[in-house]
């Protein structure tokens, strides 16, 4: 049965401080977990993730009292507030994942398993992939966002082997030789089984060959940008050989395309999709999994064989979503996933906005401001300001009142998906 006491928790939420992380007073994550949490950040540590969800890695907490529970653990005990259809289709968890992320430097060239693939690698190396779901994301910018994404169409790539003559090096002459010969008419899964024979071949380079190519890349890119502009890519292998020099992930940037987000754009990415996140914060959300396939960039392990064979080697740019409005302070971001969405709500001082009860359950972020937050139809009241990270049952109307300067942020179970479920 459910009560008013169920509709609306407060959640003590975790943090990653993974190395590639802002530092605090530069860090948006470590603003919220210290606010969240009630601690003070460690002024020499970096702050990667903030995580809102019921992932066993970086479980959230709901507050009852003196007691807290883990939020996988309440929810096993209150199946009802997840909503009939969520249940039928994932069972008694929350099947999205929320964060933020602050990137101080590149992430890993890494991918995500589809589900039959997340299966097996969790069963062989349980160690390495922490559960069998696939991850499919989405990445929207609260400041401007650089990432690497996808591989770039054919023609870029043959100004690429063209151009950039280290990778030519690398992988051997005879062997890019058969992709200057082709064409968008040749068909895709030609056009991909030659791309991927190359980036496989320089991912899987000699090590001892790989930081001998990559000097000579930086010092012919050091040389010429004294007499030339070097191009947006250009700059940017320089800055990644800094973060990580030596690394294979250096010339293996120029395959992919290079994406800068504008706060308020987003990027949805699926499984098996190749990508790095270079810098900047985001409000990101994916499926409840932590399976990642890494093979450059990276201090961890990588499973380079693993990468190259799972790719999908489409090419071109991926799509920027910019959201739909839905009412004068609240914009939705809809990617091709049952899994979730974002709403994101900027409220000014004095304005009021409600969130319609959807058949699912919602987790709020406060990012800046405060406000009063009730429960439609009861007498339920909240007062809310930043760091503070809420849960909202299914079929449960939220309203917001007395705003000072609110930003928000809302995931969800996909609206597509309740409409044709």
């Amino acid at each position: 049965m459910e009560t008013n006491e169920d509709k609306l928790q407060m959640l003590q939420c975790a943090v990653k401080n993974y190395d590639w992380g802002r530092l605090d007073g530069d860090s948006q994550v470590a603003r919220l977990f210290s606010l969240n949490s009630g601690s003070e950040p460690e002024p020499k540590k970096p702050y990667a993730e903030f995580w809102m969800g019921t992932h066993d890695s970086g479980p959230s907490f709901v507050v009852t009292g003196d007691e807290n529970e883990t939020l996988k653990s309440w929810l096993l005990k209150n199946p009802h507030v997840l909503g009939e259809k969520v249940l039928e289709k994932w069972g008694s968890d929350l099947p999205f994942l929320f964060k933020v992320l602050s990137v101080a430097k590149a992430l890993s060239i890494q991918a995500h398993p589809d589900k039959e693939l997340a299966r097996t690698l969790h069963k062989l190396h349980p160690h390495l992939y922490k559960d069998g779901n696939h991850k499919p994301e989405m990445a929207l910018a609260i400041t401007e966002f650089e990432a690497l994404c996808g591989f770039v169409p054919l023609e870029e790539l043959k100004v690429v082997l063209r151009t950039v003559p280290e990778v030519m090096d690398l992988v051997g002459f005879g062997n890019v030789l058969p992709i200057f010969g082709l064409t968008d008419q040749d068909g895709e899964e030609t056009v991909k089984r030659e791309l991927a024979s190359v980036f496989t071949q320089i991912m899987c380079a000699d090590k001892d060959k790989v930081t001998e190519v990559v000097g000579r890349l930086i010092s012919r890119l050091n040389k010429e940008s004294e007499g030339r502009e070097l191009t947006d890519k250009e700059k940017l292998v320089l800055r990644l050989e800094e973060q990580y020099p030596d690394d294979i992930g250096v010339i293996a940037s120029f395959l992919f395309n290079y994406v800068k987000l504008n706060p308020g754009e987003a990027l949805s990415l699926g499984a098996n999709e190749p990508h790095a996140y270079i810098n900047g914060e985001c409000i990101e959300c994916m499926a409840t999994s932590d399976n990642v396939v890494r093979a450059g960039l990276t201090p961890k392990y990588r499973d380079v064989q693993t990468l190259c064979s799972m790719l999908t080697y489409k090419q071109g740019p991926p799509e920027i979503l910019r959201g739909t409005v839905v009412n004068a302070y609240v914009t939705k971001y809809l990617p091709p996933f049952d899994e979730f969405e974002i709403d994101r709500c900027v409220l000014p001082m004095g304005e009021k906005v409600t969130f319609p009860a959807v058949p699912g359950p919602s987790i709020f972020l406060v990012m800046d401001g405060e406000a009063i937050i009730e429960v439609g139809g009861s007498m339920e009241v909240h007062i809310v300001a930043e760091g503070d990270v809420i849960f909202a049952a299914a079929n449960t109307e939220v309203k917001i009142r007395q705003a000072s300067d609110l930003i928000l942020y809302r995931a969800g179970v996909n609206t597509k998906f309740f409409q044709t479920s």
